[in-house]
């Protein structure tokens, strides 16, 4: 299997210009050529680990407090689908959960299973794998609801002091978690899937 990388080809990360290696930098841009992302491995492992470790205070710590007439309430993402759910609106608590909780946990997991499947340089359904990494990449952004549900809801509820609503800790985690996962899906190159049933090649020093 003959590939650009064999035959001293890079694309540009930037520009997406097909230019030999040995040109250095893109003639159209500049920017630095390289077969692959440098450290791409590395880097999404450890940008999932820091996204595990914000979902734990972005599911445990309150993600809105509500103050009504004295008394203040507060709610997480778990209590706010279950409190969705037992008043009858499903399709909102199945859409809290699936963006908040099963998104964010699938997208980890499947991160950490690209990167354990390059590092062991499989050659099993690298079509598969390829296409679940665009999935991924495509859907995580959208686990971005919750933050955006509390934003609208703190601008627009505001009943001159008989009802007021703040966001929590728990939204700035959460949107910490989504962020660090875009970077990490976009730290992990795909092109490395492929590798494997490659010849060697020498890799620029990258």
């Amino acid at each position: 299997m003959t590939s650009a990388a064999l035959n001293s080809l890079a694309n540009c990360h930037v520009c997406g210009k097909l230019t030999n290696i040995s040109v250095v930098h893109c003639p159209r841009c500049g920017t630095r050529l390289r077969f692959r992302k440098p450290d791409s491995i590395q880097r999404t492992v450890a940008l999932v680990i820091t996204a595990c470790i914000l979902y734990i205070p972005a599911n445990v710590l309150p993600i809105m407090y509500t103050d009504q007439l004295g008394k203040e309430y507060q709610a997480t993402i778990i209590y706010g689908v279950i409190e969705f759910w037992e008043g009858g609106s499903y399709l909102i608590a199945s859409v809290i959960f699936l963006a908040s909780i099963f998104i964010p946990m699938t997208k980890m997991f499947t991160l950490f299973w690209l990167c354990w499947s390059v590092s062991k340089k499989s050659v099993t359904k690298q079509k598969q794998r390829t296409k679940i990494y665009g999935i991924t990449e495509f859907i995580g952004r959208w686990s971005m609801i919750d933050v955006f549900v509390v934003a609208i809801t703190v601008a627009l509820i505001h009943l001159g002091g008989i009802l007021t609503i703040r966001p929590g800790a728990a939204a700035l985690a959460f949107a910490g978690v989504v962020i660090v996962t875009m970077i990490a899906a976009r730290s992990f190159d795909p092109r490395l899937i492929w590798d494997a049933t490659q010849a060697p090649r020498k890799d620029n020093g990258e």
